[in-house]
């Protein structure tokens, strides 16, 4: 469903993504996985138009993207929950999620984007019961789940993650991957998820991709990238050569 091929990004003279080669197949949940500054960001930001790439294609659902506005990108099918989650802080809650709905609404769709409202209620619930807050008084754990609701609002049949367990406990951060993994199941969903802790995402995912200063340098099945070792020792922190 979506594919990247041989994607190269600067900023300025900072090769900050070099010939990097990806695909996400519809209904999977793929982790990308690496260091701070490995591109991970980048990569992501590349893929909604608000990067270009100076060389490769992107293609999503067999059309190429790799030219494309960032609104042609999100009517096509694609949205982005951006690292930080970046929610409107002085607006209620739900007139955030109304502006998730920006590229679908008027007034015949009136109806349909209320209806999507209530799922997003019904999906997180804590979201509905402070509808009239201000979004920036939610806990972290609420704005990354009001931040996931807007994306949803545009429909997506792709939902890009950046960093959603960034600032959370432990609990909390299941909690949210849970969710993904529910919205896989609930939406028919297809999932890229950029997370640094690499356990978790790895757990969660169907495959993984391992992005190094720019590069991918591994990929594989979830579980293989879990037991392989340099993966451990970089990333999920355990050194077998001292453990043995």
């Amino acid at each position: 469903m979506l594919r990247l091929r041989n994607i190269d990004v600067f900023y300025g003279k900072i090769h900050a993504v070099k010939r990097a080669s990806l695909h996400v197949d519809k209904g999977e949940i793929v982790a990308l996985i690496g260091g701070n500054g490995a591109g991970k960001t980048t990569l992501l930001t590349t893929i909604s138009g608000l990067n270009r790439p100076t060389e490769g294609t992107i293609e999503f659902d067999g059309q190429d993207i790799t030219r494309a506005r960032a609104n042609t990108i999100v009517k096509l099918g694609v949205s982005h929950v951006p690292e930080g989650r970046l929610v409107f802080k002085p607006m209620k809650v739900e007139d955030n999620l109304l502006l998730g709905a920006f590229n679908r609404f008027s007034l015949k769709s009136r109806a349909k984007v209320a209806r999507d409202i209530q799922a997003m209620y019904d999906m997180f619930p804590v979201l509905g019961e402070r509808r009239n807050q201000a979004a920036g008084t939610l806990s972290g754990g609420e704005q990354q789940m009001l931040a996931i609701g807007r994306a949803l609002m545009a429909r997506p049949r792709v939902l890009l993650l950046d960093e959603p367990s960034m600032g959370l406990a432990p609990q909390i951060t299941r909690e949210i991957f849970r969710h993904i993994r529910e919205l896989r199941d609930r939406f028919d969903l297809t999932v890229l998820v950029v997370e640094q802790n690499a356990r978790m995402a790895l757990r969660s995912a169907d495959r993984g991709y391992v992005l190094e200063t720019g590069r991918i340098i591994l990929q594989g099945p979830s579980e293989e990238l879990l037991e392989n070792r340099d993966v451990q020792r970089a990333y999920l922190g355990r050194d077998l050569d001292v453990n043995q």
